[in-house]
């Protein structure tokens, strides 16, 4: 299997293919709209712009899953987005990234690149290691998805090269891009 033999829905529904996005340096994120990260929905609209033109888009995958952050459907999750946050990229329907009825993509992107431990300079990094580990006390040893904001990085080939926390500086990520570009 490769990346781009994978179909999502945008918020109306729609199938897409992620073959439409080959050839490009992708970012996938899985989102919320009410988290204490939602303000890198502001970083990554200046990543997006600065690098769109260059063959880079991210795609959003918002997901309600952690805390309950992400209310609302996917075409008000859209218009929230585009609305506060500016935000141009593609924006899909939301999606559970983890449990029994997770997306086919992220079973797909976690088998690629699993956990590796939260960014310990961020000043949310301890919060947030505590209310993962009372949800699930060996998240150490498992790919699952943490938090919302954990973003990959795929290359021009569809190749997975990056997994990036929600503690993970972005200006570390946009290097990553930068690089891929």
């Amino acid at each position: 299997m490769s990346i781009y033999d994978y179909t999502v829905k945008d918020t109306e529904g729609n199938d897409v293919s992620l073959s439409d996005y080959e050839g490009n340096v992708l970012l996938i994120v899985n989102s919320a709209t009410e988290c204490g990260f939602t303000p890198q929905y502001n970083e990554l609209a200046d990543i997006y712009d600065e690098f769109k033109n260059d063959g880079f888009v991210i795609l959003d995958f918002p997901c309600n899953q952690f805390g309950n952050q992400a209310p609302g459907t996917g075409e008000e999750i859209k218009k929230a987005c585009r609305l506060k946050f500016l935000v141009e990229y593609p924006i899909f329907e939301k999606i559970n990234v983890n449990g029994s009825d997770e997306d086919p993509l992220f079973t797909y992107l976690k088998s690629e690149k699993s956990f590796e431990g939260f960014d310990s300079d961020h000043e949310l990094a301890g919060v947030i290691e505590d209310v993962v580990s009372k949800i699930d006390p060996d998240y150490m040893n498992n790919s699952d998805i943490k938090w919302n904001f954990t973003k990959f990085l795929v290359d021009r080939e569809g190749n997975v090269v990056e997994r990036f926390e929600p503690t993970k500086d972005l200006g570390i990520v946009k290097e990553k891009i930068r690089e891929l570009l």
